[in-house]
């Protein structure tokens, strides 16, 4: 059964609803990527692309892939894992051709990473002060005391009081909210053209939670980023994405606007996902909704739509594996019968 996804913000933001994303050239672009272990593909084919000033949101259950693929964009596995196929396009400069001492240039400059668990991320025997300097020493060749006035500057940015006080502490004298305030500043330190945030906010409360969303829509409408947000709560997209791409067991099964996926969702897994919202105006009467079964895993996936086992709506023609084709404009869904489920 499926983990229950809260909503407390049932609605898309008004701030989504007549914002138009121009269509520049993108800031990532990830083409048929594929990434895996030996004989065992986790990540099958993968494409999407965000561009400057956009927020795209991944969506699905944990396992389906959604933090390999970012980790896999921003040049992060190691072996076992390897990037099997595609092309990763950042720029217009694939990364798949770099070295590592190349990538490791433009990492922490031109693209950062929000981890989930802010507090593991952070290393606990160096002042979090030091820990956003040493950025700008190795990319941007400040001089020590430049880099740790800068990093006083940037805590005080993201909203922490008295800075001063707060760059000489260790992460373990900081609360999970501040901890999770100190990566962003690490994140932006560089002002990154993309930042990739992976359940920036999953382990915080809902009033530090929205808090973190509000500085981040700021400082993104301040920098001009482009930001792949990963997450599994709907609540979350509706609040801070501009387009959402839902995965499930490795692939991407439907893209489109945030207000197309909320108000016409095309596959019967986002539908699943949907029903399984938790409204804070709504009660609820008898037993929640969920997804009956589980994610397959990566070596156990059936022929065809990996969903089919969990669908209502599974016919023999789902043992053919569907394409993720345009239904409605450029919504996109990976189903034989993508929106005809009545």
């Amino acid at each position: 059964m499926t983990a229950l996804l809260t909503d407390t913000h049932p609605e898309v933001s008004d701030r989504r609803k007549n914002d138009a994303i121009p269509q520049a050239e993108a800031t990532l672009s990830v083409e048929g990527l594929t990434v895996g272990i030996s004989h065992l593909d986790l990540v099958i084919d993968v494409s999407l692309e965000v561009r400057a000033g956009e927020t795209l949101c991944l969506v699905g259950e944990s396992g389906c892939g959604k933090s390999l693929t970012c980790l896999a964009a921003m040049g992060l596995t190691s072996e076992p894992l390897v990037v099997k196929g595609g092309r990763i396009s950042f720029l217009g400069q694939d990364l798949t051709t770099l070295s590592e001492n190349r990538l490791a240039d433009i990492r922490g400059r031109d693209m950062a990473m929000i981890f989930q668990d802010a507090t593991a991320a952070l290393n606990p025997v160096r002042r979090v002060g030091t820990q956003i300097a040493e950025v700008l020493v190795v990319h941007r060749d400040l001089s020590w005391r430049e880099a740790e006035r800068r990093a006083v500057e940037l805590i005080a940015s993201v909203g922490i009081s008295e800075p001063d006080t707060r760059a000489k502490a260790f992460p373990h004298q900081l609360s999970g909210g501040m901890c999770q305030r100190i990566m962003i500043a690490m994140a932006l330190a560089c002002r990154p053209k993309l930042l990739i945030a992976d359940e920036a906010t999953t382990a915080l409360d809902v009033t530090t939670q929205a808090q973190i969303l509000r500085l981040m829509r700021e400082l993104q409408a301040e920098t001009g980023a482009a930001m792949i947000f990963v997450t599994h709560d709907l609540g979350v997209v509706a609040e801070i994405a501009d387009r959402v791409a839902v995965m499930y067991s490795g692939r991407v099964v439907e893209t489109a606007t945030v207000n197309e996926l909320f108000e016409n969702p095309l596959h019967p897994y986002t539908r699943g996902l949907m029903a399984c919202r938790l409204h804070a105006a709504t009660p609820s009467h008898g037993r929640i909704a969920a997804i009956e079964g589980t994610v397959p895993r990566p070596a156990r996936r059936p022929q065809g739509c990996s969903f089919q086992p969990r669908c209502s709506f599974a016919k023999d023609v789902c043992r053919s594996l569907p394409a993720l084709l345009p239904v409605v404009g450029d919504h996109r869904a990976a189903c034989h019968f993508a929106g005809d489920f009545e």
